[in-house]
C-alpha cells in the first residue's frame, strides 16, 4: 500500500490553473529561439542541481556546476564535492533524455540505474541496490531519528506497486499532483542506503518531463527546494505528512499543496529571468554595437552578468572559437572595463568589471517580489 492521491480543494484548483497559465507561456515564449536559450537552460540545469545536493549538505558555487557539466575542473569545489555534482548531472542528463522517449515504462531497474548514476562513487553503499536492511533518518545536529522506512522485506513489493501506480495509476490526476505522489512515495519508501532524497526529487522532475509540462530544467522545483528557509519547510512538511515512519494511510494534501507553492513561486522566478535574458541580451548587444566590438562577445558579457564569474573555457565553447580567439575577446573586454580578470593560466576566470557592475545594480533594483499563491 502506497500513500494517496488527495483530492483537490478549489484553492488548490486555482493555484494549479496559475501553474498551468505560466507554464504554456514559458511554452510560448521558448518556442521562438533566441541567442540566450542555450545559457538560460543551462544555468537553470545547474541550479537544480545545486539546490538537489546543498539539501544533502553538498555544497558547490552555479559556476562550479556549470565547469564540472562542461568536463572543467571547478575553481572551490573539492574533489569529492565535485563527485557528488557530476553523479547527479548524469543522472539528470538521462532523465533529460527519458523524457523525450519514444519508448518508455518506468520499471525498478531503471531507478536503482539512476540511484547508481548518482552515487556509484560510493561503493561502500552498494548504490542500485535495494537496501538489505532498516533505515532510520536522523536529525544532523541531535542526532535523533525523525523518520523509520518501512522493514526491508517490504521495499521490494513497495517499489513494485510504486512502479505499477507510475505507469497506470492515478492517471488522470494533474502530473503536478502525481510527480509530487511521486516523490513523497519513494522517499517514504527509501529504498536504498543513501541518494534516497535526490533520487524522489530527480523522480518528480522525470515525471514532469513525460507529461511533456517542460522540459526539465524549466519544470525542476529543486533549485526552490535548495534554498535554507525552504529547505527547513521542506524537511518539516516532510515530518509531518510522514508522521515519523512508514505508514500509509495519512492525508497527504499538505504536501501536495507544499509542492503546488514551489511550482508556482519557481514557475514565477523562471519567468522573470526569461523576461531579464532578452532584456540584458539586447543591451548588451546595443553596447558592443556602439563600441565596435565584435557581436559574439555579447554571450561572454551576459554570462558575466548573470554568473558571479566566467571562464575561457566556456565562452570559447559557447562560440566555438579557438583558444587563442577566446582569450583575446576576454583580455579585450577586461581592458575596457566590462570584465575584471583574476587568477592565472588554468585557474583564470572572469568577474564583472565596473561598466558590468552598473548595469547588474541597475537591474537588481528592478527585480518583482514574488508571490505566493496560497496568501494572495
Amino acid at each position: 500500500m502506497l500513500y494517496g492521491t488527495p483530492a483537490l480543494e478549489a484553492a488548490d484548483k486555482t493555484v494549479l490553473g496559475e501553474i498551468e497559465d505560466m507554464r504554456r507561456d514559458l511554452k510560448y515564449r521558448l518556442a521562438e529561439p533566441h541567442r540566450w536559450d542555450g545559457q538560460l537552460r543551462r544555468q537553470l540545469q545547474a541550479r537544480a542541481i545545486q539546490g538537489s545536493n546543498s539539501i544533502e549538505g553538498y555544497q558547490a558555487s552555479v559556476e562550479d556546476i556549470q565547469s564540472i557539466m562542461a568536463g572543467d575542473e571547478p575553481l572551490d569545489a573539492s574533489a569529492a564535492i565535485a563527485k557528488e555534482i557530476a553523479g547527479y548531472q548524469q543522472a539528470l542528463a538521462y532523465i533529460g533524455l527519458l523524457s523525450r522517449a519514444s519508448a518508455f515504462r518506468y520499471d525498478v531497474g531503471m531507478l536503482n540505474a539512476l540511484n547508481f548514476m548518482m552515487i556509484g562513487h560510493h561503493r561502500n553503499e552498494t548504490p542500485g541496490i535495494i537496501r538489505p536492511g532498516g533505515i532510520y533518518v536522523r536529525d544532523s545536529s541531535t542526532g535523533e531519528v525523525v523518520y523509520e522506512g518501512p522493514d526491508a522485506e517490504l521495499v521490494e513489493g513497495l517499489l513494485g506497486e510504486l512502479v505499477l501506480w507510475l505507469n497506470e495509476g492515478d492517471l488522470e490526476a494533474p502530473s503536478y499532483v502525481r510527480a509530487a505522489m511521486a516523490h513523497f512515495n519513494l522517499v517514504s519508501i527509501h529504498p536504498w542506503r543513501d541518494g534516497n532524497g535526490r533520487m524522489s526529487r530527480a523522480l518528480q522532475t522525470l515525471v514532469l518531463g513525460r507529461d511533456q509540462i517542460m522540459t526539465p530544467e524549466f519544470s525542476s522545483i529543486e533549485e526552490w527546494l535548495g534554498e535554507q528557509r525552504i529547505t527547513f519547510e521542506y524537511y518539516d512538511m516532510l515530518g509531518a505528512v510522514q508522521h515519523r515512519r512508514w505508514s500509509p494511510h495519512g492525508d497527504t494534501l499538505d504536501w501536495v499543496r507544499f509542492c503546488l507553492r514551489a511550482h508556482h513561486m519557481q514557475a514565477q522566478r523562471v519567468r522573470q529571468r526569461l523576461a531579464q535574458a532578452g532584456e540584458i541580451w539586447t543591451l548588451l548587444e546595443e553596447r558592443v554595437d556602439a563600441e565596435g566590438i565584435n557581436t559574439r562577445c555579447v554571450s561572454a558579457l551576459y554570462e558575466a552578468f548573470v554568473s558571479r564569474r566566467l571562464r575561457r573555457s566556456r565562452y570559447q565553447a559557447d562560440e566555438e572559437l579557438s583558444q587563442g580567439q577566446a582569450a583575446r575577446d576576454l583580455r579585450d573586454l577586461a581592458a575596457k572595463g566590462w570584465l575584471r580578470p583574476y587568477g592565472q593560466t588554468k585557474g583564470r576566470y572572469y568577474e564583472a568589471g565596473p561598466r558590468m557592475a552598473a548595469l547588474k545594480a541597475d537591474f537588481a533594483e528592478r527585480v518583482t517580489p514574488l508571490r505566493d499563491p496560497y496568501r494572495s
